[in-house]
């Protein structure tokens, strides 16, 4: 047993990369973890993770040693679960994070649908305009709108999404519709300030990246509120595409310098190491991808530079 506990232990500090935090989430002490942490290393014989005051960095034989351990840790679990018939049936809770706007108009939805069909499980969603650790924060599920850094972190493609600039019809009347980006400094631009940072709009002009500096007349922290205000003629703002399709379609907006639009998205559903994964995780992903990438299909906005489609199937593994 006591071997046991140590695995957990030192399982827990790799993935939370801190002594304390393991501790948090094993409601351990300190104390407590770091005695595990060292009778491992005694029975190893060697150091598994090297420790300062301000730092903790695994070892290349904590490194070797980390997949065995959570191979274990696993199929201890599994055997448990399989005992009781409960190893393919999804129960307990899960959390699930994504962009607040794309939350509210695509995730919400499925995940009601998800919790229809496995009533033994239950669910927090939390809709969060930053891209959260999901091992430090606990969080089974995350949609992430952007290109991946390397991680540990498993990822199954359900889509993609443009960045456009629109405008509202009256707007584009009124003022005459820009030509170039640099038309862009003489007019009302509405700042998104999540896909405008440092007041920058970037754009592609014969296949090459450039950018253009503005001087927002008004900058809004909400896509929604951006969105509103354009719809309302007070300038041209950006949005991620499934933000605004239905107001491009109901004519509300329209695309502005949609030819110079930079490449598609991609759009994830991320998830930690696979040897970790749940039941009501897996069984989440399986539900989710599909229709997310349904939806994405419906809101899709394909711009002019882009020949292919805005959700192409893709099962290998934030912006806003």
């Amino acid at each position: 047993m006591d071997r046991l506990h140590e695995i957990e232990v030192f399982v827990a500090v790799a993935d939370a990369g801190s002594l304390a935090k393991a501790g948090e989430r094993l409601r351990l002490s300190p104390p407590a973890v770091t005695r595990a942490v060292s009778a491992l290393e005694d029975r190893l014989g060697a150091r598994v993770f090297n420790r300062t005051t301000r730092s903790l960095t695994i070892t290349d034989v904590g490194q070797r040693f980390l997949e065995s351990a959570r191979r274990v840790l696993t199929d201890l679990d599994t055997a448990a679960k399989e005992a009781v018939g409960e190893a393919a049936m999804p129960h307990g809770h899960l959390t699930i994070t994504a962009s607040v706007t794309f939350g509210r108009s695509a995730l919400a939805p499925v995940v009601c649908g998800f919790l229809d069909l496995h009533r033994r499980v239950t669910a927090s969603v939390l809709l969060l305009d930053r891209v959260v650790n999901l091992v430090e924060e606990g969080i089974d599920v995350a949609v992430r709108i952007g290109h991946l850094p390397d991680s540990n972190l498993i990822a199954r493609r359900v889509g993609a999404v443009h960045r456009l600039l629109v405008a509202s019809p009256d707007y584009l009347a009124g003022r005459g519709a820009p030509a170039s980006p640099a038309d862009l400094r003489r007019h009302s631009v509405i700042s998104f300030t999540a896909l405008m940072p440092n007041r920058e709009w970037r754009f592609l002009n014969g296949g090459k990246p450039g950018s253009v500096s503005l001087h927002p007349t008004l900058e809004i922290n909400d896509a929604v509120a951006a969105i509103q205000a354009a719809e309302m003629g007070h300038g041209i703002t950006i949005a991620l595409s499934y933000m605004v399709s239905n107001q491009i379609r109901a004519g509300t907006l329209a695309p502005v310098l949609d030819s110079f639009a930079l490449p598609p998205h991609p759009v994830h559903l991320v998830y930690p190491h696979a040897r970790l994964v749940a039941p009501n995780t897996r069984a989440f992903i399986d539900f989710a991808a599909p229709r997310l990438k349904t939806v994405l299909d419906q809101l899709a906005w394909k711009s002019a530079q882009d020949a292919t489609p805005a959700s192409s199937p893709d099962g290998s593994g934030n912006e806003s």
